[in-house]
C-alpha cells in the first residue's frame, strides 16, 4: 500500500515497527550505533549516571506517595515514611544515598570529558548541554534537600536563598518572591516541592535526551581523541569501532552492578555516610528559633560554598560561586591546544588539570567544615584562584605546550 513502511521485524514487532520506527530507533542508536573500540574504565560513567536518574525517578514517584508538602506535616510524613510505611526506609534511602551517588557519576563522567578533550570540535554542543544539565542537577539537589523540613532543611534554605538578597536593588524583593514568604515556610515547601517533582526531572530528561542526540549525531570521543569515522571498510563501517550492542552493553551491565554492590553496602551498613550523604542535624524537625551548630550543604556543594566563604563580600561572594560553575560553558572555546586526550599533550596541561583537581578536593574539604580560621580561610582563597586559573590561562598554556603525535587509528593500551 502507497505510504506504509516496511520492516525487517516480524510478528507484533513488525506490526509497531510499520507505525511507530522502534527498529531504525534501536539499530541508528544501539545496535548499529559504532563505538570505538578503545573505551576504558573512565567511559562507565555516563551510563552509570543515566542508571542513578532512573533510580532517582522511580524512588521519587513512591516518595510522593506518602509525603506531605506543608510545614506541619513535612518532618513528620518522612518519618512516617521511614518507620510505618512498608520498605519506606528503603526507598528513602534509595534515593538520598542516589543523590550523592549521582554526583558523584556526574563528577567523575565531567572529568572524564576534561582529560580526554571530550569537549573540543565538534562536541562543543554535547558540553554545553552536559552543563546544562549539571545546572539542572545541582537546582535539583537543592530543591529535594529542603523537603524533609529538617534543620538543616530549613536553614540549608534560608542561607542559599538569602544570597539573591546580595543583588543590588530588586534582592530583598526576590527572596521574598522566591520563598513565598518572609521566611522559608508553608509557601517555601510548596512550590519547592513542585519544581522538584514536576519541572526540574521534565527540564533533566530534556536535556539529557538532548545531550545523547547530539552525542549520536558526531560521535562519541575515545582515549586517544582520533575519529573512528575517518578509517571505514567498503560498507562504510569504522574499523576501529565495534557496535554499542552487545559488546557495551554488556559492559556496562557489568558497570552497573559493580556500582549497585557499592549503592547497597553503602545504603544497608551506613546510609548517612558518616552526615556526609545525610546531616545528622536534618533528622531533628525544623526549628526558626534554634541555629544548628554548623551549617553547611551537603557534600556536593561544598566547593562552591567553600568559594562563597573565602570572599569577605557578600554580592562577590554570589558573583564567584556562580562564576565558577557557569565558566565551564566556555572550555571548548578556551582550550587551543591541537590534540584532545591527556595522552598526548604536554607537561603544562597535566600540571594545570593536577592543580585544578586538587584544588576542587580541598575546596570541597573545607567547604564541610565549621571555617571560620584565617589560615582556612586564606587556603580557600588559594585554591579559589587555582580554580579560576585553570580556566582563565588555558588558551595560553594550551597553546604553549608541547604535544605528542597523534596516531592516525585508535590505540588499545591502557
Amino acid at each position: 500500500m502507497a505510504g506504509e513502511r516496511t520492516s525487517t521485524a516480524t510478528g507484533i514487532l513488525g506490526w509497531f515497527d510499520q507505525r511507530l520506527p522502534v527498529v531504525d530507533f534501536w539499530n541508528k542508536h544501539v545496535g548499529q550505533y559504532y563505538a570505538p573500540k578503545n573505551f576504558n574504565f573512565w567511559y562507565y560513567f555516563g551510563s552509570l549516571a543515566l542508571l542513578m536518574l532512573v533510580n532517582q525517578i522511580v524512588t521519587g514517584i513512591w516518595l510522593t506517595m506518602h509525603y506531605k508538602p506543608t510545614e506541619a506535616e513535612a518532618f513528620a510524613s518522612v518519618e512516617y515514611i521511614m518507620r510505618d510505611v512498608p520498605w519506606g526506609w528503603l526507598i528513602r534511602y534509595m534515593h538520598s544515598t542516589g543523590a550523592s551517588f549521582f554526583f558523584a557519576v556526574v563528577y567523575l563522567h565531567m572529568f572524564r570529558a576534561l582529560i580526554y578533550g571530550s569537549y573540543q570540535k565538534p562536541r562543543e554542543l554535547i558540553w554545553v548541554l552536559g552543563m546544562f544539565i549539571f545546572l539542572a542537577l545541582m537546582a535539583e539537589g537543592f530543591l529535594g534537600y529542603v523537603l524533609p523540613w529538617g534543620q538543616m532543611s530549613f536553614w540549608g534554605a534560608q542561607v542559599i536563598v538569602s544570597l539573591f538578597g546580595a543583588i543590588p536593588w530588586i534582592g530583598p524583593d526576590l527572596v521574598i518572591w522566591i520563598q513565598g514568604d518572609f521566611l522559608p515556610s508553608d509557601a517555601t515547601l510548596n512550590r519547592f516541592f513542585a519544581l522538584h517533582v514536576i519541572a526540574m526531572p521534565l527540564a533533566i530528561l530534556l536535556l539529557v535526551v538532548l545531550h545523547l542526540a547530539a552525542l549520536h549525531e558526531v560521535g562519541s570521543n575515545n582515549p586517544d581523541g582520533v575519529d573512528i569515522k575517518k578509517v571505514k571498510d567498503a560498507s562504510g563501517k569504522p574499523l576501529d569501532g565495534i557496535p554499542f550492542h552487545p559488546y557495551y552493553t554488556v559492559k556496562d551491565m557489568f558497570g552497573a552492578g559493580v556500582l549497585l554492590c557499592l549503592f547497597a553496602a553503602v545504603i544497608f551498613f551506613e546510609p548517612t555516610f558518616g552526615g556526609q550523604f545525610l546531616e545528622h542535624d536534618n533528622f531533628i524537625e525544623a526549628n526558626p528559633m534554634v541555629t544548628p551548630e554548623q551549617i553547611k550543604p551537603v557534600w556536593y556543594y561544598t566547593p562552591y560554598y567553600a568559594m562563597l566563604r573565602a570572599v569577605p563580600d557578600k554580592l562577590m561572594g554570589v558573583v564567584v560561586m556562580g562564576a565558577a560553575t557557569m565558566i565551564f560553558f566556555l572550555l571548548p572555546w578556551l582550550d587551543r591546544s591541537p590534540v584532545r586526550s591527556i595522552r598526548y599533550r604536554g607537561p603544562l596541561t597535566k600540571a594545570a588539570i593536577s592543580l585544578f583537581v586538587i584544588s576542587f578536593l580541598v575546596l570541597a574539604v573545607l567547604g564541610s567544615r565549621s571555617g571560620g580560621g584565617i589560615a582556612e580561610t586564606w587556603l580557600a582563597r588559594v585554591c579559589t584562584f587555582i580554580y579560576f586559573s585553570f580556566f582563565i590561562l588555558m588558551p595560553i598554556y594550551t597553546k604553549m605546550d608541547r604535544v605528542k603525535p597523534v596516531p592516525e587509528r585508535v590505540t588499545m593500551h591502557d
